[in-house]
């Protein structure tokens, strides 16, 4: 009997699996797929230092082509909730749309996904190949006991994906207007210049290191890094932090740091945007000494169009009427992880209230977004 989508997303809403708790998420979300004739496998993951994250990997079937949808059950926290409308965990519906933390990301894509497939299997029955979850719940967290772990596991057991969807919450503004195929690059910087402190009104026992500071950061965001790609936007870099620690107006400090992000396109990649900083800040450094940390979050990745790309364009404009753009804008999610191991595209609802008090999406959307799923798996499996 197929799975109503709504419901099973207000049912998901009520667990409060604010990272990284799971708050009886997977466990809701494997009774329903186990009823699917899902195989589950739970994978909890620890490392020193972080939180125990659970996690969730089902598959239906054991042949090729393995279809994947990935996300994720945990959620960011409410803030105040004396701010919302609604509980935030109570999975409310009023004025057609359901309302609470995780209703756009991205526990209403889950249960269209799901929604989706028992709609797919009272129409066709076991698909001539597989249909596999990947549900993490370190997504809004730290992202070290989640996704890429599971990827590990994948790979030690042999499994094989072959294309995967990601659910996040992908269109900007009504759903149907944009699918994922890539991301951006992502790298954080620290830049330290040292100093001597010293009193203000003798300066020449000092040695400030805030002007020097001021004119490699000045140079590094004057630069331009590229035009662009047929893909991505051109890339950008913006200074985050510039910070002293000074407390009082009469010291020079001994120590300034600044701190800057860059999301950067398929003109670049790890070592190369790295060797670009680094030279830019030599350039204005003079014999000044500095120190620079650099953490890079994410790769840039691009899924080239092709026929998985066409399907899910054909099920959004078959349901939706539009066509949707292919676009490599916005963050990072765990895609960038997925990459590493097949073709992944992403493809959800609106996002406009995700991370936001009153978070909450039409129900004519979450049941549209179903639909979009089963045709797609209907036309992947023809």
């Amino acid at each position: 009997m197929a799975i109503d989508p709504v419901a099973f997303a207000a049912d998901l809403i009520r667990c409060p699996s604010v990272t990284p708790e799971d708050a009886g998420a997977l466990d809701r979300l494997q009774a329903e797929l186990e009823s699917l004739g899902f195989t589950c496998t739970r994978l909890p993951f620890s490392e020193e230092g972080t939180a125990n994250v659970d996690n969730l990997y089902a598959r239906l079937g054991t042949l090729g082509p393995n279809i994947c949808f990935a996300g994720h059950t945990d959620v960011v926290p409410v803030g105040a909730a004396d701010d919302w409308q609604v509980d935030p965990f109570a999975g409310e519906i009023r004025e057609q749309a359901l309302w609470g933390r995780g209703a756009a990301d991205m526990k209403g894509a889950i249960a269209a996904f799901v929604g989706g497939v028992s709609q797919f299997l009272d129409a066709h029955g076991a698909p001539d190949g597989s249909i596999s979850l990947l549900i993490t719940g370190d997504e809004e967290g730290p992202s070290i006991n989640g996704t890429r772990k599971m990827l590990d596991w994948l790979e030690e057991q042999g499994e094989i994906i072959d294309d995967c969807l990601v659910g996040e919450p992908t269109n900007p503004d009504v759903l149907g207007d944009m699918i994922k195929i890539g991301r951006r690059g992502s790298v954080n910087g620290v830049i330290s210049v040292n100093g001597t402190q010293g009193h203000v009104a003798y300066p020449h026992l000092a040695d400030n290191p805030v002007p020097q500071l001021v004119a490699m950061v000045n140079h590094l965001a004057q630069q331009s890094l590229d035009d662009g790609s047929e893909h991505f936007q051109p890339s950008n870099l913006e200074i985050t932090s510039f910070d002293v620690g000074n407390a009082t107006t009469n010291i020079i400090p001994a120590q300034a740091h600044a701190r800057f992000n860059i999301r950067y396109n398929d003109h670049w990649n790890a070592e190369t945007i790295s060797h670009w900083v680094r030279a830019r800040l030599d350039e204005s450094a003079g014999t000044a000494g500095y120190q620079l940390e650099l953490s890079h979050t994410g790769d840039c990745f691009l899924t080239q169009p092709g026929p998985f790309v066409e399907q899910l364009s054909a099920a959004i404009t078959e349901v939706t009427g539009r066509e949707a753009v292919l676009s490599t804008s916005g963050g990072t999610s765990d895609a960038r992880f997925i990459k590493n191991i097949t073709r992944v595209v992403e493809f959800g609802l609106v996002g406009q209230t995700m991370h936001k008090v009153d978070e909450r999406v039409p129900l004519d959307d979450i049941r549209q977004l179903n639909d979009i799923y089963r045709i797609l798996l209907t036309s992947y499996f023809a």
